[in-house]
């Protein structure tokens, strides 16, 4: 069963990454998803993985991106978004930078 997150944590996380991280969710996107994508929103997270809103051409599309191992603690989640970045940043041939 997939694990969820109480409505105040996920909406504090996507809060915080679309304000603070959308280049991060757009490199996201662009390496496990939608290579083409112009923007990208994070508009959920469940235990087993993040969830965007790719947009290209004006047309949204969903994006999950699986964490590296299913997660149950809030303190995970930003572990996770982290190795996503880390990835998705080796996977496009970018330099991560320093967390």
């Amino acid at each position: 069963m997939t694990h969820t997150f109480e409505p105040a944590v996920v909406d504090a996380v996507l809060a915080h990454m679309n304000d603070d991280h959308t280049d991060d969710s757009l490199l996201i996107v662009r390496a496990f998803g939608v290579t083409d994508a112009e923007s990208a929103t994070m508009t959920g997270l469940d235990g087993e993985a993040g969830v965007f809103e790719a947009v290209v051409g004006g047309v949204a599309t969903e994006v999950r991106v699986p964490w590296s191992e299913p997660i149950t603690e809030r303190a995970e989640i930003r572990r996770e978004v982290v190795v996503l970045y880390d990835r998705a940043c080796g996977a496009l041939g970018l330099e991560p930078r320093a967390h």
